[in-house]
């Protein structure tokens, strides 16, 4: 009605009227909202959360703001909590510049599964500070027996059975049995554990198959993560499926994605263990054959320092030593006698030549007197004297009867 009052009026106008009467709605104000979340959003540069919030036939943008979504225990990130349901605290606003009403949420909290996430989230970051996930002991690479705990029945121990007898049959499998859903679970595997602990086992493997989140729960039981952590026997975890994590796996010495894995993990492949074995055995072969070729020329080394240094050896240089000088010392007496006996010949033959003797071969004669003396002049002699006569041949006798001067 045109009444000549102009009450046009501008959209922040508008956007600002509405805004205060939500504002001014108590019943609007620290109200819980129960949803499904949907086109989640971390704005990694302010911190905010940016979803949606909606019903089987309504839904509603939300918004909750750095400070409230840091308080939260629980990160909803990379889109993986989009269909979660929860319950979201906050109040509905507009906001002014878009003219858009939407919950500001200052609280949330998941329900149904989600609070099964939140609950595990909480654990894991206080055993994790505890320390029970930084012990992770080397599985054996070759073990004797193998204790594997897990439901008697189910689907998984078959996997690990046949995995580790086609692999290893040589391995001995240890079983069990335990409970491995519900809520005596957790203590069955307790139980269970206590038992593998008594065992000469060289590796414990627990686990079970796929399920869903409730059925998984047994896992993430803290007293059994406690009890896995001090297990004195190195333990692999098969829990569920690849995408499956539960505490016990993070506990545990090895996580292996599935029970299949947890025995290929669990013993190397026996050709594989032959062909390795074999392999040592021609290096060990080989390694040996050098050694003790390396052994036997130093042997023979020795042996001739030995020799050389030896009494018997040393005997046998001096004996070649006086065997040479004996040598040497017999061609120098032999040359020394052969000097000699020619000085003698030539000796010999110049006193023979001056031997009386010689001269009676010419027709002189020796007189000697009675005294075997010879007589070189007559006054050496009276007459009557018997001398002798000593020729060239012979010898004779004669009485002086006359001499001469």
């Amino acid at each position: 009605m045109d009444n000549g009052v102009d009450f046009t009026v501008t959209v922040s106008q508008v956007n600002k009227k509405i805004a205060n009467l939500l504002k001014n709605d108590k019943s609007l104000s620290g109200i819980s909202v129960k949803g499904e979340i949907s086109n989640f959003t971390n704005h990694y540069k302010t911190g905010h959360f940016y979803f949606t919030l909606k019903d089987e036939t309504s839904s509603i943008k939300a918004i909750m703001f750095k400070n409230c979504a840091d308080s939260l225990k629980w990160s909803p990130e990379n889109g993986e909590y989009n269909g979660m349901k929860v319950t979201v605290k906050g109040d509905v606003r507009v906001f002014e510049r878009d003219g858009q009403y939407q919950f500001y949420a200052f609280d949330m909290q998941p329900e149904g599964q989600g609070a099964f996430y939140i609950a595990f989230l909480e654990l894991r970051e206080r055993l994790e500070k505890e320390g029970l996930f930084s012990q992770k002991r080397a599985i054996p690479r070759t073990p004797r027996k193998i204790a594997v705990i897990t439901a008697e029945t189910g689907a998984a121990l078959q996997d690990i059975l046949n995995i580790i007898k086609r692999r290893n049959p040589l391995v001995k499998i240890v079983l069990i049995p335990a409970l491995v859903q519900g809520v005596n679970a957790p203590d069955s595997l307790i139980s269970a554990f206590s038992k593998a602990g008594e065992t000469d086992a060289d590796v414990i493997i627990f686990g079970r198959g796929g399920g869903s989140v409730e059925d998984l729960q047994a896992f993430n039981n803290e007293d059994l993560a406690r009890t896995v952590f001090k297990s004195k026997i190195p333990t692999i975890s098969a829990v569920g499926h690849e995408v499956d994590f539960t505490i016990a796996d993070f506990v545990a010495d090895l996580r292996a994605p599935t029970p299949s894995a947890a025995a290929e993990l669990s013993v190397a492949d026996i050709g594989e263990v032959y062909d390795y074995l074999g392999t040592l055995s021609r290096d060990m072969l080989f390694r040996i054959k050098r050694l003790i070729s390396l052994n036997a020329e130093r042997t023979d080394a020795i042996g001739r320092e030995i020799n050389a240094k030896s009494p018997s050896a040393r005997l046998a240089m001096y004996q070649n030593q006086l065997a040479v000088m004996d040598k040497h010392l017999g061609d120098s007496v032999n040359a020394a006698l052969a000097r000699k006996r020619q000085q003698l010949i030539a000796e010999m033959k110049r006193i023979d030549a001056l031997s009386p003797l010689n001269v009676l071969m010419r027709g002189y004669s020796i007189v000697t007197d009675s005294n075997n003396k010879a007589v070189t002049v007559t006054a050496d002699i009276s007459i009557g004297d018997i001398v002798g006569i000593k020729l060239h041949k012979g010898k004779i006798t004669a009485q002086v009867r006359e001499k001469f001067e």
